[in-house]
């Protein structure tokens, strides 16, 4: 719970820094082709601009509306104890930056090289595509989030007590832990802040997209990458032993009971290992997030071993050897 606590925080604070970044920077990178003042609302039906700010208002009164919607969300993140209002936080935060950051684009694009305010027209089609992308954003912010505090709770109900491996017939048994690598996890949350923040340079028309395009595709890259492996989930239930990557689950691997030898917790360090992440050495494959107790398990009619760094390990591979043991559960 700490761990996604902490990534969850790191990644709010720099998710709301650099929406203030882009919201207050954009307009002002580009103001010698920019009208001051600019057209900031177009009529109904018209097409033709009604409203106008000067420069600076228009670079500044949008960062304000985020910082205050910002920082109301990260003052209910800070004092949360539980985790249960991570999934309203992502929902307010990830929609809201993109809102905003979405229509700053579209907004100085409009009025990109326009001699007088009056001669902008309204963007339309980008503020569908907007708000379109906003509500994905929102909704797979929910899933992601929802999913992890099931999980979460999942594992507090099964770490309670002490687990009885004489398994009773009918008995339905899960086992689960989670690592999280907060540094993965704002590696991320910066590479990913720079794609967006070149993806909106690119819409809004604020440099030559040409070379842009390939700095796009290296921090998208780079963020998913730190994304999928920032964090493991190792699950034991009558299927076996699960072991996903990333805030989705994906990608996975999977073993039955019957297609396990023996299972073992093993304290490991990123030395024994041959370094952070995934990694396959001496030892095997072991999936190394923290240094610390790791689920290790011998394949059947394997050589090698497969570890992941999780807690609680030695009650989740107790779980295993009984599941393995017992040929009516297979």
């Amino acid at each position: 719970m700490r761990d996604t606590t902490v990534a969850a925080r790191t990644t709010a604070v720099v998710w709301t820094v650099g929406v203030t970044a882009v919201l207050a920077g954009m307009p002002l990178m580009v103001r010698g082709r920019l009208p001051d003042p600019l057209a900031t609302h177009w009529g109904l039906g018209t097409g033709a601009p009604d409203g106008s700010m000067p420069l600076w208002a228009a670079s500044l009164f949008p960062a304000l509306i985020w910082l205050v919607t910002a920082g109301a969300t990260l003052g209910v993140l800070l004092r949360d104890r539980t985790g249960s209002h991570h999934p309203w936080t992502a929902v307010t935060l990830l929609p809201t930056g993109i809102v905003l950051a979405g229509a700053q684009a579209a907004l100085v694009r409009a009025n990109l090289d326009r001699a007088d305010w009056h001669e902008a027209r309204q963007p339309t089609a980008w503020i569908v595509a907007i708000l379109v992308a906003a509500v994905v954003a929102g909704v797979g912010a929910w899933f992601v989030a929802t999913r992890r505090a099931a999980d979460t709770a999942a594992a507090g109900e099964h770490a309670s007590g002490v687990p009885a491996l004489d398994i009773p017939d009918g008995r339905r048994v899960a086992w689960f832990s989670r690592t999280t690598n907060p540094w993965l996890r704002l590696v991320a949350a910066v590479t990913g802040l720079a794609a967006v923040g070149v993806l909106v340079a690119i819409v809004g028309g604020l440099a030559d997209p040409g070379g842009l395009w390939a700095a796009f595709a290296g921090c998208a890259v780079a963020a998913l990458s730190c994304a999928l492996f920032s964090s493991v989930q190792a699950r034991v239930s009558e299927r076996g032993l699960e072991v996903s990557f990333g805030p989705l689950g994906r990608p996975a691997r999977r073993w039955a009971p019957g297609d396990i030898d023996a299972a073992r917790a093993e304290v490991r360090s990123p030395a024994q290992a041959g370094g952070w992440g995934y990694r396959v050495s001496g030892l095997g494959t072991t999936v190394m997030l923290r240094a610390g107790e790791c689920l290790v398990i011998r394949p059947r009619g394997r050589r090698t071993e497969f570890a992941v760094s999780v807690d609680d390990a030695e009650r989740g591979a107790a779980l295993l050897n009984a599941l393995r043991a017992d040929p009516h559960r297979r």
